[in-house]
């Protein structure tokens, strides 16, 4: 017995040590990823929070934070910001949800086709689509030229709040395409037929069944939109030439000397925009767990 108890202690210690050596190789193999995210994430992050403390004296002060909330020009910029990302985040959503059910709808043949057709779209970004939208969409445009000869508009600034609201909700919708597209996979063609078994249609389908089974990944999907585009920067600054008063714009301004230089104000308008991002992300997360609770009930 003595024996026999002997070696299952051996054997346990053998077991243990061979997962400690695994475990020590897998941190081995995670020290270049992880040397990655404290250069480019977690210094810059630090560096940023710190300076949006420090006043034009390098002295600790809420000045920076006091300023923001006082200035209406950089409060205007952050409702200009949320309303931009707001909109053309639904209306992308919208858009998104239609386009990838029809979408699960095609052939296999069609399907690869136009996945690869929105793959190379949501790589056209930036300076490039700022610079398609004005030649279909400008003074001049090809586009604005049309419908105006067939009647349908008298007048479209893209340069404009609507110019930008119509491109950024473009620009969301490869993005919302590609992450919608395979939730549908998930939903079985007789669940559908039990709800008309029971009684109910299609709306009752979709209300009671597809939208919750979905919802969490819907949810996600929102939140990477909406970070899209309140992190717009290129094309919006192409578009408008720095006209329209956006976060991202002003934060630029004020690192890049162009009026004043200043970091300090400049660090703290990104920690409010990471503030907004982190708020949403909380938010979600309550909203997920109140529809948990309902279904678990």
């Amino acid at each position: 017995m003595e024996n026999i108890l002997k070696l299952e202690k051996s054997k346990k210690v053998s077991i243990t040590k061979i997962k400690i050596k695994e475990h020590h190789k897998a941190f081995l193999i995670l020290i270049p990823f992880i040397t990655l995210i404290i250069m480019f994430l977690l210094s810059p992050f630090l560096s940023t929070f710190i300076s949006s403390f420090l006043n034009e004296y390098n002295e600790f002060s809420l000045e920076n934070y006091e300023y923001i909330f006082k200035s209406r020009f950089i409060k205007q910029s952050i409702f200009n910001s949320l309303e931009l990302s707001i909109v053309s985040t639904l209306l992308g959503l919208l858009i998104s949800l239609q386009g990838a059910y029809s979408l699960n709808k095609l052939k296999n043949s069609s399907k690869k086709s136009v996945l690869l057709l929105i793959n190379m779209l949501s790589n056209f970004s930036g300076i490039p689509l700022a610079f398609a939208f004005i030649i279909l969409l400008g003074s001049n445009g090809v586009m604005t030229i049309l419908l105006k000869n067939i009647g349908l508009i008298e007048t479209f600034d893209v340069y404009s709040r609507a110019g930008l609201m119509l491109m950024y909700t473009y620009f969301q919708l490869p993005l919302g395409l590609l992450l919608l597209y395979p939730l549908f996979d998930r939903i079985d063609p007789q669940w559908q037929e039990m709800v008309n078994i029971l009684g109910g249609g299609t709306f009752t389908f979709w209300k009671r069944v597809g939208i919750p089974v979905m919802l969490k990944e819907i949810l996600g999907t929102m939140l990477i939109m909406f970070a899209n585009a309140m992190g717009a920067y290129a094309c919006t600054l192409a578009l408008t030439n720095g006209a329209y008063n956006v976060m991202t714009i002003r934060i630029t301004s004020y690192i890049a000397g162009e009026v004043s230089y200043e970091p300090g104000i400049a660090s703290a308008m990104s920690i409010v925009l990471g503030g907004i991002l982190l708020f949403v992300v909380v938010i979600n997360e309550i909203l997920l767990k109140k529809k948990r609770g309902k279904y678990e009930r």
